[in-house]
């Protein structure tokens, strides 16, 4: 299992109401982004993801990962889904609440779970023709809180316009909190400053949001986000190298300058100015002319 999985989600379930705790979220999504969503998942389709594989696509350490898959054994068979009018063919129905999965093990000799997705979830994992959203693992991977991987879905599915606007309420009843965070100081604090500051930490896409009010209450959060640009490494400077200097007349005028001196040299001091005081082909030179 690698950080390469590709999740790929029916917007129904990315709509649903449901709750699960962060490492039972990791776990569905792990199994999700192991599904070919253009083929047939069967109900007898198994999915093994171990201890070791959770830590790495999660980058926790693997004591706690065996842990937290042991735990998650024992809750996630209790966790349900609620997709609201969730088939167009069959428009009467408004509502229909399912498991996530149908079946659940531990296997910890080998620090595994074994589990399968529930019968009436697998015509919005695979097969997936209509309306959906997609997204890397990896872009999620980091994140700390269940209520950001949420909210990065249901970002995602209007990514082509880059804003979506949610009422509060709304939010609430999907993440399945309406019991909580009555007061809108402590909804930012606990759900949305978080989420977003996961997001832009974590995953590849930068949001900033904006409350609207109808009346005097605060009914609205509007969101806008953009992918991340990504980072161009820094290319080193070139060291300069100085160009070499072509020669020049002047060279030669300095060699006959010198020709001119040594010969100057030698009348001038005769036996005390002999050949080992002077370059070799200096002396040549003077002596073809007849000058030393």
């Amino acid at each position: 299992m690698t950080s390469e999985l590709t999740v790929y989600k029916a917007n129904e379930i990315v709509e649903a109401s449901y709750r699960l705790t962060l490492n039972e979220q990791r776990v569905i999504l792990a199994c999700i982004g192991q599904v070919n969503a253009a083929e047939k998942l069967l109900v007898t389709d198994k999915f093994e993801p171990s201890a070791k594989d959770f830590a790495k696509l999660f980058g926790i350490l693997e004591d706690r990962a065996y842990s937290e898959l042991q735990t998650i054994a024992k809750t996630l068979y209790q966790r349900s889904v609620t997709l609201h009018n969730p088939d167009p063919n069959y428009p009467t129905l408004k509502k229909l609440e399912t498991r996530w999965i149908s079946s659940i093990g531990y296997l910890p000799e080998v620090g595994k779970i074994v589990l399968r997705f529930a019968q009436d979830m697998i015509p919005y994992l695979s097969e997936l023709k209509g309306q959906f959203t997609r997204y890397k693992l990896e872009h999620i991977g980091n994140m700390s809180s269940a209520y950001s991987i949420r909210l990065y879905e249901l970002l995602m599915q209007w990514k082509t316009t880059g804003k979506r606007e949610m009422e509060i309420d709304w939010l609430k009843r999907q993440f399945q909190i309406e019991g909580k965070y009555n007061s809108i100081k402590d909804f930012k604090k606990h759900v949305v400053d978080i989420a977003v500051k996961d997001i832009n930490t974590h995953s590849n896409y930068q949001v900033s949001w904006t409350q609207r009010k109808t009346g005097r209450k605060v009914t609205h959060l509007t969101f806008e986000f953009s992918e991340k640009k990504p980072v161009v490494p820094l290319k080193k400077p070139r060291a300069k190298t100085k160009a070499l200097k072509q020669p020049t007349t002047e060279v030669n005028e300095i060699k006959i300058d010198n020709l001119e001196y040594f010969a100057d040299m030698r009348k001038r001091y005769k036996g005390k100015f002999n050949e080992q005081n002077v370059p070799q082909d200096i002396v040549e030179k003077l002596k073809a002319q007849g000058r030393w």
